[in-house]
């Protein structure tokens, strides 16, 4: 049975991607085009398990998906949408003042 996720689950599931630098390399890797996990892993220069990893986290968050293709698997992402999204939150954070933090990032370790 699909279930729906509120719009805070899906918001935390993207958040929880997008905290990984190598996962975000996976997905802006996927957003351009379909592909293997052997090749991606080459691409971005890390092992095979590694890449793993990160594959399984971003499908149980729902951005991408495995397409049989034979007897390999082929990653993509999970919706065309999910490519725009990606774009947009791209040039947003690009728009962010870079010399501007907040005023407690030293404290709790954010910005």
């Amino acid at each position: 049975m699909l279930i729906v996720a509120s719009d805070v689950e899906v918001l935390a599931r993207f958040g929880r991607a997008l905290a990984d630098p190598i996962r975000c390399r996976v997905l802006l890797a996927l957003r351009d085009a379909p592909a293997y996990p052997a090749d991606l892993a080459e691409a971005l220069g890390i092992s095979r398990t590694r890449l793993s990893n990160h594959l399984a986290c971003l499908r149980d968050c729902g951005l991408v998906v495995t397409v049989p293709d034979g007897r390999r698997t082929r990653y993509e992402i999970a919706h065309e949408r999910l490519a725009h999204a990606l774009d947009d939150l791209r040039t947003a954070v690009v728009a962010v003042e870079t010399d501007r933090t907040c005023a407690d990032a030293a404290e709790k370790g954010c910005c």
